[in-house]
This record gives structure tokens, C-alpha cells and sequence, in this order.
């Protein structure tokens, strides 16, 4: 870890089983980090500037919550102000950004058995043959009906075989 001490400002982002599992290493590195941020984890860590990660951002920053992290860091670089990746300003910055941005995201859908996914599939591919999977998920949920996403593309493979 030491050689990461002189080498100029460290961004890490992980998600909460990443920062479980390298619990001693980021210590060590908040030991002797001069510039460090971790953006998700799962606890602070003398030393190392956490950002949490916040399911409410996912709208302003798009995509789903499994690359969150990712966009949040994103995010926190534009806000980057007086290049120093923690400085107060930048935190400011960030903060003032991510507190005024609409939340939270509020899905009250309808779980779905196999078998009504699978009917679902049928009657869209009828009716629109050639849809993707991904726009057959998106018209089910926009349609307040729940169903996760590895589940639906294995319910879909299983209706349509390997189309």
C-alpha cells in the first residue's frame, strides 16, 4: 500500500461484497492515502472519503442500479471544480447536485407467475414479431407488471427458443 501513499489521488468504486472483502486493504490504504475516495462500499473508513452509493440518483444518471456506482463516479468527477478529487469543494459540489436531483424512484408493479410472463411473451410476439427482448421487458413494465430481468430473458428464451 505504500507505494500508492506519493502517487497522487486514488478513485475507487466497489460495490458493498468488493469493500467486505478488501476491508484490510482499504484500511491499510486509509492509513496512508493522501487523496482517496471510494464511491459505494459499504462503510466509511478513516482516511477515505465514501460516497454511498443512492438508488434515488439512478434516474438523473440513467442506466440500471447494477453499474450505479460507476455513473456516480462519473458524476463526481464533473463536479470536480478545483481538480482535487475530495476537497470540500468538490464535495459541495457533488452534494448541492445529487441533493437537488428529483427522488425517489417509486415502482409499485405487479409481480408476475412464469406463466403469466410467458403469455405475455406470446401475445407481444404476436403482435409485434420481431420485438426485442429488452423493448418486450420495457412494455411489460411500463405496463405497471414486475419481472426481473435474468428471469424474464430466461422465460423468454424458454417461449421463443433461440430466435
Amino acid at each position: 500500500m505504500q507505494e500508492l501513499e506519493n502517487n497522487g489521488p486514488i478513485l475507487m468504486v466497489l460495490s458493498e461484497v468488493y469493500a467486505k472483502a478488501m476491508e484490510a486493504e482499504l484500511r491499510a490504504l486509509g492509513a496512508v492515502a493522501s487523496e482517496a475516495l471510494l464511491v459505494g462500499g459499504i462503510e466509511g473508513i478513516p482516511g477515505i472519503r465514501r460516497v454511498a452509493s443512492d438508488a434515488g440518483l439512478r434516474p438523473a444518471l440513467g442506466g440500471t442500479l447494477t453499474s450505479l456506482n460507476v455513473r456516480m463516479a462519473a458524476s463526481w468527477l464533473q463536479h470536480c471544480e478545483d481538480s482535487r478529487l475530495t476537497s470540500e469543494t468538490t464535495s459541495s459540489a457533488w452534494y448541492e447536485w445529487a441533493s437537488a436531483v428529483p427522488k425517489p424512484e417509486q415502482l409499485n408493479r405487479q409481480p408476475m407467475t412464469d406463466v403469466q410472463v410467458i403469455a405475455f411473451i406470446r401475445h407481444e410476439m404476436g403482435t409485434q414479431p420481431g420485438v426485442s427482448r429488452t423493448r418486450l421487458l420495457r412494455i411489460l413494465r411500463d405496463s405497471g407488471r414486475a419481472c426481473e430481468q435474468s428471469r424474464f430473458a430466461s422465460l423468454f428464451k424458454r417461449t421463443m427458443g433461440d430466435q
